[in-house]
């Protein structure tokens, strides 16, 4: 017996930010999109990367994505612009080490 999208799919305010995750994992749909879509992930390799997910959940939270492409896109793009504005206000340490070093060296 298969269990419906609405049964894999969910959110809820106080898991993953309210946003669309697996039902009783911490796997967003937005965790899959990316794996599969921009890093070219298959669902088997998905399930071997998180082994706690079945195949039918990363099925059920692609299905999830191509039924609200806009929704999941906002995400994506809210978190992209979250990151750079982490970044612009928390600058790397590593970074400033490594020119500073690179500037002495260069003396």
């Amino acid at each position: 017996m298969s269990t419906p999208i609405p049964d894999r799919i969910g959110r809820t305010p106080d898991v993953c930010g309210g946003k669309a995750c697996i039902v009783g994992h911490r796997v967003r749909v937005l965790d899959v999109v990316v794996w599969h879509e921009h890093q070219g992930m298959t669902p088997d390799e998905i399930v071997s990367h998180v082994p706690t997910i079945t195949l039918a959940d990363v099925h059920a939270a692609l299905a999830y994505y191509f039924d609200h492409i806009e929704e999941i896109q906002h995400e994506m793009q809210a978190e992209r612009v979250f990151a750079e504005e982490f970044r612009r206000s928390h600058p790397s340490l590593l970074e400033a080490k490594l020119r500073q070093e690179g500037l002495e060296e260069a003396s």
